[in-house]
């Protein structure tokens, strides 16, 4: 296969794929009929569309009907929108399940063009088939869709072990502020405003919720709910126990520091063991046979 006719192929496959996207962009759906009849919803839509995350806004307006459309396709087969949010939501970005089916899109066509170029290379060094470089392609493109979802996960676990970590300061910065006589709101806001950090936040955040009507108890185990943690589950549950059945807070609050550095330890112990078994490969794959090797070397 020469050159013009590959060039021609995928010039060809290019335009049918686009024409085929333009038709099915041309059907109005129900969203689409309705929108203009609620002025609220609408008028939420057309600003958060207009926002751009990229550097070249012009570019990023003309391909976002593209890149959605394609953002559509990957939630169809891909992993759902509401796991997509709820990871999201876990790992404390501010992004949309839109922007993120979006940068999903960026890194697969980031992918595609990797594999292109590669396949191009081996075809015209190593004359390899056009079919083996055409499924080297689509793999890099699902490489680079899936590593953008692996990328979420891992700041997911990551966030959790912050929270995980900050607890134990957090309850004893409460427990300090309730025994001095303050209340559970006020020492709330003071600890998340006198402190840094991912829980401090969440805390915030919780506050903002009983403050525009949420009763307090149920914002801070919906927080935790939505935070994954079971360890912060436990403790906004003995938080919330604590102010409807009017128990001793600070009391309540030691009780869950102490809880959560105790799960803090084991969840070292659990860690250390699992390194220990990692660092095992290592010696009997590399030096157990080099020992070994010496030691032959140097009887002989």
């Amino acid at each position: 296969m020469t050159w013009p006719v590959l060039v021609l192929g995928v010039a060809l496959g290019t335009g049918g794929a686009l024409v085929l996207a333009w038709a099915g962009a041309r059907r109005a759906t129900l969203e689409a009929r309705i929108a203009p009849y609620l002025r609220t919803t609408l008028a939420d839509d057309v600003r958060r569309r207009d926002q751009t995350i990229t550097p070249v806004p012009a570019v990023e307006r003309l391909l976002a009907p593209v890149v959605r459309d394609l953002g559509r396709v990957m939630s169809r087969w891909g992993a759902p929108s509401a796991d997509v949010s709820r990871r999201l939501r876990r790992s404390g970005s501010t992004l949309s399940v839109e922007q993120f089916r979006a940068q999903q899109v960026v890194w697969g066509a980031v992918g595609l063009g990797v594999g292109v170029a590669v396949a191009l290379m081996l075809t015209a060094t190593r004359g390899a088939p056009v079919l083996a470089t055409a499924v080297f392609a689509l793999v890099l493109t699902a490489a680079g869709v899936l590593v953008r979802d692996a990328a979420l996960t891992r700041s997911v676990t990551l966030r959790q072990r912050r929270l995980v970590t900050e607890l134990p300061t957090i309850a004893e910065l409460l427990a300090l502020s309730v025994a001095a006589g303050e209340s559970a709101p006020a020492a709330l806001e003071r600890v998340s405003r006198t402190t840094s950090g991912d829980l401090s936040r969440e805390i915030g955040l919780a506050l903002a919720d009983a403050r525009s009507g949420e009763r307090l108890p149920s914002a801070l185990t919906r927080m935790a709910r939505d935070a994954g943690v079971p360890a912060l589950e436990r403790f906004a549950e003995g938080i919330a126990t604590a102010i409807e059945r009017g128990t001793p807070l600070a009391n309540v609050l030691r009780a869950q520091a102490q809880d959560a550095r105790s799960h803090g330890r084991q969840s070292l112990v659990e860690e250390g063991g699992r390194r220990e078994i990692a660092m095992m490969v290592p010696v009997v794959f590399l030096i157990l046979p080099v020992t070994v090797v010496f030691t032959k070397f140097l009887r002989g």
